[in-house]
Formats: C-alpha cells, structure tokens, sequence
C-alpha cells in the first residue's frame, strides 16, 4: 500500500513518450514525468518517490523533495490565505493547506510558522497545523540537564520563545536569557536546563554553570580573533551593547572575560578588552 506523505520505493514498470510509469502488483501504475525519470533509471529497478495528492486529487509521484513530510515539523512560508485558511509553500506544485481551525494567530502572506503535517485519515488529505505543539511528544524525555540539542526557533510568547528541541519535543527559552535576535524558524544549538513534570522542557542557548563560562570565554576569544584582538566592550558597558556585540549576558560576559583575564590572555580596561 502507498504511503501518502512520504518516501515510497517503487519499481520502473515500462516506458512511455511521457515519462516512465512505476509502481508494484498491489499499487498499480503511477506516471513519473519524463524530466524527472533518471538518466540510468531501467525497467525492472526501484526508485524512491514522494507520493501525494495534485491539485485535481490525483495521487501523484515526484523525485523532487518537498519541504514537509507527514508526521513531521517544518518552517514554512505562507503563500495566500483565504476564508478556509492558509496556504504554505511545501516544495511542490500543491501547497499545504493549514485550515483555520488548526491556526493559532492570523497570518499573512510571507509570514514564516513552524507546521507539522499530518493526514487526515477522514478526508484522506495532508495537512498542515500551526498547533505543533499538540503534536510534541508527551512522555517524559530521556534528557539530562546541560545536554545538547538542536532547536528550531518558533513563536515568540509572552514568557520567551517557543521552541522545537530534535524535532519531537516542546521546549522554552525565557526572555530573560536571549541575547540574540531570533527568526522563527532559525536553526540553534541548545542545552536542556530544566525537565518540567509535564515532560516540556526549558532550554537555554549556552552552557550551563562553569561549561558555560568556558563556551562563552572561547566565544570572546573568536570574536577577539575576529576583530584584529580588540573588543569595545568592557565591564563598564551598558548590557545592551555587550549583548549586541557577544549575543551573551554582561553577566556571562564579564565571567567570561575575568576567565580569561586569569589565563593571561586578554588585558582589560573599562570599556575595552584587548587580545594578549
């Protein structure tokens, strides 16, 4: 049985004028376009396909990879809305449509949202759903505290920034630890900082405790690097410009610097810190 959303291995069943059609004894023939049949493809081999519905309903096969696929997450652009919702750019000829049900803000076109597209098993139709959150895993993570993540950066809320951690779990950054402009959408590296009883999780950009210090020290050291060994910055700057020039506290920044400063590597004034 096809499996709509997703990759499928079909077989190369014959040729035609128009492409070459695949498919299998039990799913029948599906026409894969001629500019899209592989040079080397011969009757008899597999290829791996997309499969979905086009515009007139059809179940359709593509080697073009789309942006989404079933049972997963991805950063989308908005593409045209109308009274039943939301359409998004998933790569393909089709677009992904986001029902006004499944939206949690209103949106316009070129807008950027986290979606996750599930079928519907009732209209047998991909769809997509702004409330990837509802979709996260509800278990209990296995994570520890300080470990590493990959984040992808959602909606912004009033206590910080939504946050998909691996692709499977919800996560949080608090306002008050953002030292960086963030898009939605935008790829980071994380550390879990807290697993709360309801398996969500609060993340933050850098290291925990001392390994903190250590990133953030061996951060200012390519920043340093990076501008001929001098920095405008010292312990007596305003937090907004170390932030602006570090992405970090001016907390972190200036434990950061005293680290440095005790390993002889840097020389300090007020608003300066220069390179060794």
């Amino acid at each position: 049985m096809l499996e709509i959303g997703t990759y499928n291995k079909l077989k190369a069943l014959r040729t035609a004028e128009e492409g070459m059609y695949i498919g299998s004894p039990t799913n029948g023939e599906l026409l894969l376009p001629l500019d899209q049949v592989p040079d080397d493809l011969k009757v008899g081999e597999e290829i791996e396909v997309f499969i979905y519905h086009n515009s007139e309903d059809k179940i359709t096969a593509t080697t073009i990879r789309p942006k989404i696929r079933v049972n997963s997450y991805a950063c989308l652009e908005v593409i045209s809305v109308n009274r039943i919702g939301a359409f998004f750019d998933m790569g393909l000829d089709i677009d992904l449509l986001v029902p006004t049900k499944e939206m949690n803000v209103q949106v316009e076109v070129g807008d950027k949202r986290i979606v996750h597209m599930y079928l519907d098993e009732e209209l047998d139709k991909l769809t997509g759903s702004m409330l990837w959150r509802e979709f996260c895993f509800v278990e209990e993570p296995e994570f520890e505290v300080n470990q590493k993540v990959n984040l992808m950066i959602g909606e912004e809320t009033k206590l910080g920034r939504n946050v998909l951690i691996n692709n499977a779990f919800y996560g949080l950054i608090y306002n008050n630890e953002i030292y960086e402009e963030l898009e939605i959408g935008d790829k980071r590296e994380g550390y879990i900082k807290t697993i709360r009883e309801d398996g969500d999780l609060d993340v933050s950009l850098q290291k925990l405790g001392f390994d903190r210090i250590s990133d953030s020290s061996g951060k200012i050291l390519k920043i340093l690097k990076a501008s001929q060994g001098v920095l405008e910055i010292g312990d007596k700057s305003s937090p907004e410009k170390i932030a602006a020039l570090t992405g970090m506290s001016k907390k972190t920044f200036k434990k950061a610097i005293g680290d440095l400063y005790k390993k002889k590597l840097v020389l300090l004034e007020k608003e300066k810190v220069t390179l060794k």
